[in-house]
């Protein structure tokens, strides 16, 4: 028993020591019993939240496998070595009761815990690329990875039969004959053009290893932070947009390692049932959408076909309006669909409802289902009866009243890619969709007519329009016109054919210039022509460069048309740049400042650097021969869609029920 002391109730002494006693603990004594209840306290917490059968036997499973794949000689020591044994040999053992336990292990655990791939699997890894790019060999198991590279041992024949021959009778796993992309198609016969084409699939390897080791299943990585990016369009929810959007990209390098992985995790992880946000329509059509068909096209894979029709199925919702014009954002649960609040009291906005038409069109034609063309044509409809303003489409439509919002005029952000889409369905119907292609003419004389300008240098460039005032400023977004202007110029012998293809090549040249005018030699967000400034950025929220394609895009396209060297000269000088300025230990990020000597970085490796700024460069290194413009049209998120009539993998559904 603790001691006890009196203290007496007043100044007296007092003669009866059971009357007024107040009993304490000295200090001492309380900080002894304050330590004690403490201890308990962190014994109790402790069990509660570390012992293991808190966890639940999965995830225990988890942490267990954890540390085996960091080293089985943890749980299982090796024996002393065999009497009489090769040195270097490991007893048998020793493997018989690994390979037990491994397959214990993997029937007892759930299947939803084996989530990020083995990066340490077999197959070529970064440092064999690079050492095979400075002229060393490759390992001898280098598989698939290796493929494309010289003296690269190919595939064994079991991993290529899974990636069926063009025009193949023979069923596949993916369910179709399908097209197989391996180091013989499209190398350009000079070695050089190899090597550097090689050089881009070693940083597509290197942008696609680090989003697996930090960020699967995420939208994107932060390759400074080493973690996932929650601030993309897609919200913090798991899309694995990086995934879909480089999954075509993987399988035309010959990375079909890396592509088997993604397709398994679109398999058993992607879905939108648990998305709580609302989702821009344009970005889940271009990105998923576009990526899933690509894949299908590839491949014949059903797979992707039915991931297609699934998403295409969860944005029907915003095409319910008066005008048949769908709003920007759903809710892909609840079907509640809205617009920005900053478009224009409401709109909805030109290069978002007007860049649906290839996906949704194609989607009908593979299905059967005519409900996304009928969407899609509606919009096309609408457009085409409104009155236009000079000729020109305003980037605002108001969905419910079917009347133009703010007249501003744009080829850049909020209207380039709906003036794509005008030549690219045409092209995309085997010049079939003639309403098109008579869209885009007129939209495009409009264009020539009251937006393209030349700057005292020589320089063209595509100005913005507001209220019948020109702002001379381009932004990075158009420079994708160079190829638009292009393949309008030499698709269809018209009238217009060489003014289209000097603009082209006007276009490109002015968005290359804007890039070597920086110290990074990468372009700026947007440049001005005005008060003696041309092609350069004067704001500072205008420097920033965040791994953009479109320059690219038109570098490869006129390199298509005219196979003028310039464009492979560009693009080299690219590549350098972004491996000097972008390339980090863990991937690759965007710029804030590309006038500065050593500009910060934002720390994202946007999903579309996989989809289209690397492909972009990938195919201007490759020959002709690899997806020919004239089988194949690329979407505004490059992901590549069969010709109709031309290319047998379109798939159209009397066709595709039969493989």
């Amino acid at each position: 028993m603790l001691p006890m002391y009196q203290r007496l109730g007043g100044s007296q002494p007092s003669s009866n020591p059971l009357v007024s006693v107040r009993r304490s603990f000295r200090s001492s004594e309380k900080c002894l019993i304050l330590l004690v209840l403490l201890t308990f306290g962190f014994v109790c917490f402790g069990g509660f939240f570390f012992l293991p059968d808190n966890f639940g036997a999965d995830r225990v499973l988890k942490v267990y496998k954890q540390f085996q794949k960091a080293g089985p000689e943890i749980f299982i020591p090796p024996p002393p070595p065999a009497h009489g044994g090769l040195d270097g040999d490991e007893d048998f053992h020793k493997l018989n009761d690994r390979d037990r336990l491994q397959e214990k292990i993997q029937k007892e655990l759930p299947d939803d815990i084996l989530e990020k791939p083995d990066i340490d699997g077999a197959g070529t890894r970064l440092s064999d690329v690079s050492n095979a790019l400075d002229g060393g060999p490759l390992p001898k198991d280098s598989g698939p990875m290796g493929a494309g590279i010289e003296g690269a041992v190919p595939p064994p024949d079991d991993t290529m039969a899974k990636y069926p021959s063009k025009g193949s009778s023979t069923g596949t796993s993916f369910g179709g004959a399908g097209l197989v992309f391996n180091s013989s198609i499209g190398e350009d016969p000079d070695p050089k053009v190899r090597e550097k084409r090689n050089k881009v699939k070693e940083m597509m390897i290197h942008a696609w290893d680090n989003y697996k080791l930090y960020a699967w299943g995420k939208n994107e990585l932060k390759p400074i932070s080493k973690r996932g990016h929650s601030g993309s369009i897609f919200g913090a929810f798991d899309l694995g947009a990086t995934i879909v959007d480089g999954l075509d990209t993987l399988y035309l390098m010959g990375l079909h390692k890396e592509y088997d992985e993604g397709r398994d995790w679109v398999e058993r992880k992607f879905t939108l049932d648990n998305v709580g946000i609302d989702l821009s329509v344009f970005e889940t059509n271009i990105r998923f959408i576009g990526g899933f068909l690509t894949c299908y096209a590839f491949t014949g894979d059903r797979l992707f076909l039915d991931k297609a029709k699934y998403v295409a199925d969860k944005l029907l919702p915003a095409f319910q309006t008066p005008t048949g014009i769908p709003y920007a954002l759903v809710n892909v649960n609840s079907g509640v669909s809205k617009n920005y609040g900053w478009a224009s009291g409401g709109s909805s906005i030109l290069s978002e409802f007007g860049t649906l038409h290839m996906e949704f069109s194609y989607l009908s034609d593979i299905t059967g289902d005519s409900v996304y063309r009928e969407r899609v044509q509606t919009i096309r409809s609408v457009l085409k009866d409104l009155e236009k303003p000079k000729g020109l489409y305003p980037n605002y439509l108001n969905p419910k009243t079917g009347k133009w919002g703010q007249q501003h005029m744009s080829l850049g952000a909020l209207g380039d890619s709906f003036y794509e889409y005008l030549l690219k369905a045409w092209i995309q119907s085997g010049h079939e969709d003639e309403e098109a292609r008579e869209m885009y003419d007129d939209a495009m004389q409009a264009i020539i007519q009251h937006m393209i300008r030349t700057s005292q240098g020589g320089l063209t460039y595509v100005s913005d329009m507001k209220f019948d005032r020109l702002e001379h400023k381009m932004d990075h977004l158009a420079c994708f016109a160079g190829g638009l202007f292009g393949l309008g110029g030499t698709t269809l012998n018209n009238q217009y054919s060489e003014k289209y293809l000097e603009i082209g090549e006007g276009l490109t040249n002015t968005c290359h210039e804007s890039y070597v005018r920086t110290y990074t030699r990468l372009g700026p967000e947007a440049f001005r022509f005005n008060d003696g400034v041309e092609a350069k950025a004067l704001k500072s929220q205008e420097k920033y460069y965040i791994l953009r394609p479109e320059t690219f895009e038109s570098y490869f396209v006129m390199w298509r048309l005219t196979h003028d060297q310039k464009y492979r000269d560009w693009g080299w000088d690219a590549v350098q740049a972004l491996e000097k300025h972008c390339r980090t230990p863990n991937g690759f990020s965007g710029l804030k400042n590309v006038y500065l000597t050593d500009p910060q970085k934002d720390d994202v490796q946007q999903s579309f650097f996989l989809a289209e700024t690397l492909k972009y460069l990938y195919l201007l290194f490759s020959d002709d021969t690899l997806l020919p413009l004239d089988d194949w049209v690329f979407n505004t998120e490059a992901h590549p869609l069969p010709v109709k009539g031309r290319n047998s993998l379109y798939r159209a559904a009397s066709t595709s029920s039969a493989l």
